[in-house]
This record gives structure tokens, sequence and C-alpha cells, in this order.
């Protein structure tokens, strides 16, 4: 089978020849969890010898929707001071952004001394689904691919460590984590219609993400492909990969003591009658619980 234009199919979703990945043996859970809990403290050294530094970083997380972006960014971020770290995902641009400078929305948000910026999808909105979806002109599009290695030198220059991570997944996966969503009254908020719309769109993206990676992977802020068919592994590797790319080393943190309790001068709490208190729900719990075990 092949299309028009000489392309050869896999016969499998219209996938081109050679498209297809092994599937990776799924990481034991229990070996994830011992992994990604050491990671997590090794995030926290980092964390701290960028506060010690003044370091500045910026992860960017890029792929398809479905490719397990939002949950890898949670597991970086989960012990970290929010203070330091900051996840960054923007709304749609106002009437008024759509008039700034594209990159200008995006600037406010770069680190200062002692500080990283996650973010949750980024500029690169513009060369994937602004482009796909005919959200910006051709001549948008076309400045956007000269600005970006610009734009990305001039931070790379000023200190900032850029890091971007693109997310891979197979349009099999993909599929069954939407269909799993639509199942889910917990999670169907993460589709959207335009989510869906990359269904119809699958090679549109594809061919979105090579034209990006040839005008934005730069020797100063190269691509990372992260394979996220197992969402166990993304994570992990991801992480690993990113800690590796940072300098960092354990930096020596003043002693802390709890001082001893001072005795009481006579305060008396105010009346629990004169308080509302939220209902024990806790307490219904245990009480139908013990119910149900008679």
């Amino acid at each position: 089978m092949a299309k028009a234009n000489g392309t050869k199919l896999n016969g499998k979703a219209g996938r081109p020849a050679g498209g297809q990945r092994a599937k990776p043996e799924k990481l034991p859970r229990a070996l994830y969890e011992q992994e990604l809990y050491r990671l997590q403290g090794e995030l926290v050294k980092m964390q701290e010898w960028v506060r010690a530094e003044g370091a500045r970083i910026v992860v960017i997380f890029e792929g398809r929707d479905a490719a397990g972006k939002g949950g890898t960014i949670q597991r970086v971020a989960q012990y970290l001071n929010p203070r330091v770290v900051r996840i960054t995902a923007l709304p749609a641009p106002t009437e008024r952004e759509q008039t700034e400078w594209y990159f200008q929305r995006y600037v406010e948000h770069l680190p200062a001394a002692g500080e990283i910026c996650l973010f949750d999808r980024s500029w690169y909105n513009r060369a994937g689904v602004e482009h796909v979806m005919g959200f910006c002109t051709k001549e948008q599009y076309s400045r956007f691919m000269s600005q970006c290695p610009i734009f990305e030198r001039l931070l790379v220059e000023g200190g900032i460590r850029l890091r971007k991570y693109w997310f891979s997944v197979s349009d099999e996966e993909q599929q069954r984590r939407f269909e799993s969503r639509l199942d889910d009254p917990l999670r169907r908020w993460k589709l959207s219609p335009m989510d869906l719309q990359s269904i119809l769109h699958w090679e549109d993206y594809s061919r979105a993400k090579d034209e990006m990676f040839v005008h934005t992977d730069i020797p100063e802020a190269p691509w990372h492909v992260v394979e996220s068919d197992d969402k166990r592994r993304a994570r992990i590797n991801m992480i690993a990969h990113l800690l590796s790319s940072v300098p960092y080393h354990q930096v020596k943190l003043p002693e802390l003591r709890l001082p001893p309790r001072p005795p009481s001068t006579g305060y008396q709490r105010t009346p629990r009658e004169l308080q509302n208190f939220v209902p024990d729900h806790a307490a219904e719990l245990l009480a139908r619980q013990d119910a149900r075990h008679r």
C-alpha cells in the first residue's frame, strides 16, 4: 500500500514505514517508585544548588497530546519548593497579547536568580498547534522559525540553562490514553476538542515537529526526545537526563534545631463552641466501616 506521493505506509493508522518503534519492556512499579524517589531526592539537591548559586534553569516540556508531559512535570515538582520551582502553563493569548511580539508573554515568566521554570508547553505552540490548525499566518510561522533560535541563543548567552524535551508517543498508545480519559470522570477534563483534532492531523503534526527540529535543534539548546509509551520509563529517563545535564552538587545547609517550647503564660484557647469546625467526615467513614464489619 502506498500514498499518491510515494510514501510507503506500514498499514497501521497511516504511519510512514520505519515509524514503528519497538515496544519497551514496562518498568516494574516497585523499581520505578524506588528510583523515582531517589531521583526526586537529587532534584531537591539541585534545587538547593540553584538557590545557593543564583542559577536560572528553564525546562521546556513539549510533545503530542497525551504524551505524558503533565505527569512528568508533577513528578519533577512534587517535593520542590514552589517559591523556587514554578510551573508555567499559559492559556490562549488575550487580544492584547496577540498584538505583542510573539515571545513577549513568555519572557515575563523566565526565572530570576535562584529559580527554575518548568514550561508545560511553551513558545513552541506556534510551531505546532498554531501552525497545523491555522491559528497563525504563514508569515508569523516563518518569522517564528527564524527568530526562535536567536531568542534561545540570547537566553543561553544571558546565563539561563535551557533544556528542551520532546515527549514522543505512538499513535496506538495515544489512542489508548484518549479512550481511557473518555471513560474516567476524574480525567475527562484533560480531553478537549483540540486534543481530538490531533488524531485527524497525526501526520500534519509529525511534519510540523520534523520541521521544527530542523530549525530549532541548535547546539546551544538541543532537543532531547523522550520515548513515552511507557510513562514510568519516560519520567525516570527525563529526570535522570535533566540531573545529568546540570553541574549541581550537595550544598551545605544551615543546621536547624527546634527551640524549646517556652512555659505557658496563661493563654486560654477560644472555646470550641465559638468556632466553626469542618464536619468530621473521617469519623463518618470509620463508623460506616465499623457497621459493615459487625
